[in-house]
């Protein structure tokens, strides 16, 4: 989208990455994690690190050996294997925004925390993938490298948790002690919020998953600190991270909206406007069957633990999980 002053054409809502990851994120993950059902969720928290991780490594296997076999054939510019794999680890990463806008936790709560939580364990495992690439060297696989990335995730995963949950533990310590007596809303409502930027700030910083990290400082903040301020500062907070969360999907869909539709992007990302269609295309249907390498055989692996039948899977739920 374009507008003209003074004979000069400048871009209007371009999608910015930073405005994205400092901005917009926060607030909707943190959200997220502080309204979540704690107890569906660490109920299934075995499931959902097992498609966060191992399904991501599944879907990311799958897009980069079809990338090379698909795209090795036509002709779309000098590419390598590093450059296919980069591909694989980018698109097999899930996306948690869309799914607090499509599901509902109250009318679906086991698929809400299924697939949201597998979009959290997703980005930790995304993160040191895509890592691992930067200095990836085909001719160099061995079990060192293996273990090396496995131990990057592992720390990855932990650090995020931990500094999420000491962050949030911090916060209830805080406020319990400090405000002892002369309880003030706006100042605790503004203290949770900063404690919350916080722990998402420090996780960038450290090079950590900010996701991951502010997540679980949502969910021990509504479990601990939420339980520390006043009765006036409970229904603030909650009412003021949820109006917060939805203007920032808004303006998340509107920039990502606006961003799709500049013209100028697709003039000039390919020749013929057919074959960047094309590409787009194969690289949906290569997301599609990534998925599916792993929601149909883990939730098969998964059902085999369960003892009842409304803790398994069901195929419903597996077909809405590919599409999510």
């Amino acid at each position: 989208i374009l507008m003209t002053t003074k004979g000069k054409s400048s871009h209007v809502l371009v999608f910015s990455e930073d405005l994205f990851f400092i901005y917009l994120l926060p607030p909707i993950i943190f959200n997220a994690g502080f309204q979540v059902k704690k107890k569906q969720f660490f109920r299934n928290f075995m499931t959902i690190t097992l498609f966060g991780a191992v399904g991501t490594m599944m879907s990311f296997f799958t897009i980069s050996l079809a990338a090379i076999a698909i795209f090795s054939r036509m002709n779309i510019g000098t590419l390598d294997v590093s450059d296919f794999l980069a591909i694989g680890a980018i698109f097999s990463a899930t996306d948690s925004v869309c799914t607090l806008q499509v599901l509902n936790q109250d009318e679906t709560p086991f698929l809400y925390s299924l697939v949201f939580g597998e979009g959290v364990v997703n980005d930790a495992t995304s993160v040191v993938l895509f890592n691992a690439l930067q200095n990836f060297d085909p001719n160099q696989i061995d079990a060192i490298v293996i273990l090396k990335f496995l131990g990057n995730f592992c720390y990855l995963f932990v650090s995020s948790t931990f500094l999420g949950v000491f962050t949030g533990l911090l916060s209830a310590y805080v406020i319990k002690k400090l405000y002892i007596g002369r309880h003030s809303t706006d100042r605790e409502v503004a203290l949770v919020m900063l404690m919350a930027y916080l722990s998402y700030m420090l996780a960038e910083l450290l090079d950590l998953s900010g996701i991951l990290t502010v997540f679980f400082c949502g969910i021990v903040m509504s479990h601990y600190t939420w339980h520390n301020v006043t009765e006036s500062s409970r229904v603030t907070t909650k009412h003021a991270f949820a109006t917060l969360s939805f203007i920032a999907e808004t303006f998340l869909f509107l920039y990502v909206g606006m961003d799709a539709l500049d013209i100028e992007k697709w003039k000039f990302a390919s020749d013929s406007p057919g074959k960047s269609i094309g590409i787009s295309s194969i690289l949906l249907g290569l997301v599609l069957v990534g998925r599916a390498a792993f929601v149909f055989p883990l939730s098969f692996l998964s059902n085999l633990t369960k003892k009842t039948e409304l803790e398994k899977i069901s195929w419903r739920q597996q077909v809405s999980n590919l599409l999510h």
